[in-house]
């Protein structure tokens, strides 16, 4: 059990540990490598998502912390740590650089805290993106972060676990509403293609997990509005702003992403 009273259920599949599974790691269990498999048998190109889905959020953060002043971020559903979390991009960087991690897992909170205990620029902390005032208004979250200052908020491949009646639109309008200007925001998200592969892994997610929604690139556009997109607007997640030209898999153009700056 975690200190804030949340215990590990090792029957019970964890999207962050299957997740952790598609990328390779080792923090999981076999009731999440169960579905994993279900996930690479029924949708063949999940590892390739998992890995386009990562890639875009480095580079988000990295072009965050080289080309603004931003120092602040606040990673919602941050899963379990890995390579490159976002801590470490933005301080390859910008050694400066302060990061709260929110996630809900409690395998999330022991294996993050035990990473970033001597790192007093980072704070992982209990919460549900779907209770953002709590997120905000948690002590960890005011200590570190100074929402006077701008703020790079990262929904990185969470917001299409949030279901059509939770409001994931009125989950960044909240966020939107308390940062200042030349504050940033990173989107990343399952994206429909209107396609066999697209129903088949909607299917497949909301059977595993029991929610979840794939959406058009329209509609996580509008999930920033209020917001400027940026160049170069929602694109499947090897295509935003890459490091070189590739062609991409229909399962690759199945993960959106996007970064939008508060005027």
């Amino acid at each position: 059990m975690t200190d804030d009273g949340l215990s590990i259920d090792p029957g019970k599949p964890s999207i962050a540990r299957v997740y952790d599974y598609l990328l390779g790691g080792k923090d999981n269990y076999a009731v999440d490598r169960e579905i994993g498999d279900v996930f690479k048998r029924d949708l063949p190109g999940s590892v390739a998502i998992a890995f386009a889905n990562r890639s875009a959020l480095t580079r988000a953060v990295a072009q965050i912390a080289t080309t603004t002043g931003v120092r602040q971020f606040i990673d919602l559903g941050s899963g379990l740590p890995t390579a490159d979390n976002v801590h470490q991009v933005a301080q390859r960087y910008a050694a400066d650089s302060r990061v709260v991690y929110v996630d809900m897992d409690p395998q999330v909170l022991v294996h993050g805290r035990a990473l970033l205990e001597q790192d007093e620029r980072t704070r992982v902390i209990a919460a549900d993106v779907r209770d953002p005032e709590g997120v905000r208004n948690h002590p960890d979250t005011l200590e570190l972060i100074d929402f006077d200052r701008p703020v790079a908020v990262v929904f990185s491949a969470i917001l299409h676990h949030v279901n059509d009646e939770e409001d994931p639109a009125g989950i960044v309008r909240y966020w939107r509403e308390q940062v200042p200007s030349g504050s940033y925001f990173f989107v990343s998200h399952f994206r429909s293609g209107r396609n066999p592969e697209t129903v088949e892994a909607e299917k497949v997610l909301q059977q595993t997990f029991g929610r979840g929604r794939w959406r058009t690139d329209e509609e996580i556009a509008s999930l920033l509005d209020g917001l400027e997109i940026l160049d170069p607007g929602i694109v499947p997640a090897s295509l935003w702003r890459p490091d070189g030209e590739r062609d991409l898999t229909v399962w690759e153009r199945l993960i959106a992403a996007g970064l939008a700056r508060k005027a």
